[in-house]
């Protein structure tokens, strides 16, 4: 592994060291092959549902417009950390250039920040269909559904560039060692040794609260949507609300809480395990099952992929895996 840069508080940073998952060189293969695998199948699963709604026009719809910007955050976002990971663990390497620790640092903040304001768009979408499905198409026009896929987008942005200005901004003079298998803004902030860092503890503080505020407002929506999916008299009805809410709740709920320890927890002096899990459950997770848990019950995207010549062989391989 790449040897501890010297430094002192006038030295300027040039490169990070991140941490590997095992010193030794087997190990750092299978961590080679398991991310590999996992990227694939995240890689596939985003780009079959992105190529079902483009190409059917059935899928025209703004459940799966929202499905298709969701698709294509979780390619963003897994992209900008499991493939440095993996390169770094095929080398026998752990560094990390300082442009190439906030370039990871700005776009999965910003995906992450998109991905949670979808979400909770979806949430919405759910609640007007199935609560108030009188006004549906008039609620959820295409106008409507075009701004709030955009204002996702640009809050994504704004808050990604608040975050890394704000942890960027520190003198780092603790050592260039990030105790995670990317650059992680706590992990980063534990090299600080500027009162700096307090503001964007401070800023953290502040999202986590408008997070979890939007996951109040989500859970509110489908406690709504539950109790009028019970008053449908129709077994097949109920269970295809279930099958279609269900899912997301699951989905919201494993990145909030993950994503919330990860980043307002007290951080550890040394590497710790338990802080890998979490990173992997919110950084990594996520992206791989969305396409599986929405499309796992979705009888519209499975006929509609099957209804692709090119793309019977992928799905057939694909959902078997996961669903036989």
């Amino acid at each position: 592994l790449d040897g501890p840069l010297k430094m002192s508080n006038r030295t300027t940073l040039t490169q990070f060291l991140l941490l590997g998952f095992s010193d030794i060189w087997e190990l750092q293969i299978l961590h080679f092959v398991v991310f590999l695998v996992i990227y694939l199948a995240a890689l596939m699963g985003n780009l079959l549902i992105i190529t079902a709604v483009a190409l059917d026009h059935h899928l025209h719809t703004p459940m799966y417009f929202f499905l298709v910007n969701l698709s294509i955050i979780d390619l963003g976002s897994i992209s900008v950390t499991i493939p440095k990971s993996m390169v770094n663990s095929l080398i026998n390497s752990s560094s990390i250039s300082y442009a190439g620790c906030v370039t990871q640092v700005f776009f999965l903040i910003f995906l992450m920040g998109a991905d949670f304001s979808l979400l909770t768009i979806m949430a919405y979408d759910r609640y007007v269909a199935i609560c108030q499905p009188l006004h549906y198409e008039s609620v959820m026009n295409w106008r409507a559904c075009v701004q709030m896929a955009v204002s996702a987008w640009i809050s994504g942005i704004l808050y990604s560039a608040l975050h890394t200005g704000k942890t960027f901004a520190v003198t780092f003079c603790g050592g260039n060692m990030v105790d995670q298998f990317f650059c992680e803004i706590p992990q980063l902030l534990k090299l600080a040794c500027s009162d700096l860092y307090l503001s964007e503890i401070g800023a953290l503080i502040f999202s986590a609260c408008i997070v979890l505020s939007c996951f109040v407002f989500i859970i509110v929506s489908y406690v709504q949507i539950f109790n009028t999916v019970l008053r449908i008299p129709s077994e097949q009805g109920r269970h295809k609300a279930f099958s279609t809410c269900l899912p997301h709740l699951i989905v919201v709920s494993l990145f909030v809480c993950t994503g919330i320890f990860a980043y307002l927890k007290p951080t550890s002096s040394s590497a710790s395990g338990l802080d890998l899990v979490v990173a992997v459950l919110y950084s990594v997770v996520p992206p791989m099952m969305n396409p599986v848990i929405y499309s796992m019950r979705n009888k519209e995207i499975k006929s509609s992929l099957r209804r692709l010549s090119w793309g019977r062989l992928f799905t057939k391989n694909y959902f078997s895996v996961f669903l036989e």
